[in-house]
């Protein structure tokens, strides 16, 4: 059989294989190459029209073709019509399309003027090997977003004092159909970089399935040819979004020369027109970038037919994920381990966790507004953020010797000691008072108060009478009075005593020279 057998040829070797040889479909595709889902619709085709074999003699070539394919082209040409490849090139970048289908379609339009699938995927390929690098990537509708930054910056001049700060140029490429999305911003920090994600995806109006970045600080935590480690925040925005982070290889361009190209477009379109401006605000510049981002988004393609917004439009548009209900808000994550206070620290302020964990290593997520902290992917303990130094403690994660201690208040203690007696209210008000904070005194009270426990109430007020009376203050002397039964003897005069002036034993002043 020859290499260059026509489609209608094809047609008969069908028929004959199936209505006069009864082969099965599977032995008639083995034959004859042509896939399966052709050969079944060919046949039914053929049982609607009611064909037999052996064909009627008068039953060309170009009738057979218009029975099976009416709109096709059923002249006959020495010529072979050579498809488009370009457009063919567009077509293989969306999900599930196969060169074997496109050259089926090829086959049906042009049925006596078409390659054969070996010459067909030979020419294709010879055509695909001279364009540009960059065309020789093969890159599925929605698979693959690429980022980076420029290189060049562009300053800003502060209005007040006319200093230059330089903002960082962020460019985001989708694979299939180069649609470009790009944005300044003052950092290359984390905030910065995952807020730019957040904000491309909203330009696109879906997630694509990988976001291929470079092997960024803010991203890539450790670079790695092999096992790249994510930043713990770009994990959570891929999470969020239900995308992969594939990093490219260090030292490896190639893996993304969308990026690499992307990048040179904007520099090339977008910040060499802008090289002579002055911009005052990092929002000036970027609503300058936005409309020759549109422009340079329109700008038809060289060796392509369409433009960037055309072939998003067809390609990359129908493929992407839709973005979910909320966008995704930076949340900074470290590691902090829980002190023997079981509080851990961040940014000066410390926050309470349950005490078991006092040594263990948890995962602080910090947002605008809340502090969570997880252990082993559990949620341990929730606080508001604050931001200023200080300390929130929440009163379940304590101990329970330290909680009663926590309840512990200045009225509280006035209140059991009023219970007590008189005299113990004034020792313990006379406690509070002679510190600069009244929490200083909290254990002298308490160990006051509980010596009731060992004591009636009559002997312990009464101990406090004699300690308030002398001036004693520390508790081991009011416990000394108790112990020794001080407070039980009569009443003692005064140890200053009224003593006479005038008496035969006392000399006087006289008597001293």
């Amino acid at each position: 059989m020859p290499a260059k057998r026509t489609a209608m040829r094809k047609i008969r070797d069908i028929l004959r294989l199936r209505l006069s040889a009864g082969l099965s479909i599977r032995a008639i595709n083995a034959s004859t190459k042509v896939s399966v889902g052709a050969i079944q619709k060919l046949l039914a085709q053929a049982k609607a029209l009611e064909l037999d074999w052996p064909l009627p003699a008068e039953l060309d070539d170009s009738q057979l073709a218009r029975l099976f394919y009416p709109e096709a082209d059923t002249r006959v040409s020495s010529r072979y019509q050579v498809p488009d490849w370009a457009s063919l090139h567009q077509e293989l970048k969306r999900k599930g399309m196969t060169k074997q289908l496109l050259w089926e379609e090829y086959t049906r339009q042009y049925p006596n003027r078409c390659y054969s699938y070996s010459q067909f995927c030979d020419r294709y390929t010879h055509w695909r090997g001279l364009q540009k690098r960059s065309m020789r990537q093969s890159h599925r509708a929605g698979e693959k977003c690429f980022v980076d930054y420029c290189g060049q910056t562009v300053p800003i001049i502060c209005a007040d004092t006319g200093e230059f700060r330089s903002a960082q140029v962020f460019v985001a490429v989708l694979g299939a159909s180069n649609y470009t999305y790009a944005e300044a911003t003052w950092s290359q920090a984390l905030p910065d970089w995952l807020g730019s994600h957040v904000r491309a995806f909203e330009y696109f109006g879906g997630t694509p399935a990988m976001v291929v970045p470079d092997n960024l600080k803010s991203g890539v935590s450790r670079a790695c040819r092999y096992d790249p480690d994510l930043n713990p925040s770009y994990q959570q925005l891929a999470a969020h979004y239900q995308l992969a982070v594939v990093p490219a290889r260090p030292y490896k361009p190639k893996d993304k020369a969308k990026a690499e190209v992307g990048v040179q477009v904007v520099e090339r379109w977008i910040l060499a027109r802008l090289r002579h401006h002055s911009f005052f605000s990092l929002a000036e510049l970027n609503q300058c970038i936005r409309t020759l981002l549109d422009e340079l988004n329109l700008k038809p393609f060289k060796q392509l037919p369409g433009n960037r917004r055309e072939a998003f439009a067809q390609l990359d548009q129908p493929a992407l994920r839709p973005l979910p209900c909320h966008p995704y808000h930076y949340v900074a994550i470290k590691p902090v381990k829980v002190n023997i206070d079981y509080h851990v620290q961040y940014e000066q302020h410390h926050y309470s966790v349950p005490h078991q964990y006092v040594g263990e290593t948890l995962e602080l997520h910090a947002s605008d507004t809340l502090i969570r902290l997880y252990f082993r992917g559990q949620q341990v303990a929730a606080h508001p953020r604050k931001h200023r130094p200080g300390t929130t403690t929440e009163a379940a994660h304590m101990p329970q010797r330290h909680r009663k201690h926590q309840q512990w208040t200045p009225g509280r203690l006035k209140n059991w000691a009023q219970d007590i007696g008189p005299e113990v209210l004034r020792w313990v008000d006379a406690q509070l008072q002679s510190r600069d904070h009244p929490e200083q005194a909290y254990r002298v009270c308490l160990g006051l108060l509980s010596l009731s426990r060992d004591y009636p109430t009559q002997r312990l007020d009464a101990a406090c009478r004699i300690a308030n009376r002398a001036g004693l203050v520390r508790l081991k002397q009011v416990s000394s009075i108790l112990r020794s039964n001080r407070d039980r003897l009569p009443e003692q005069l005064s140890l200053v005593a009224e003593l006479p002036q005038d008496h035969e034993n006392i000399r006087g002043p006289k008597n001293f020279h």
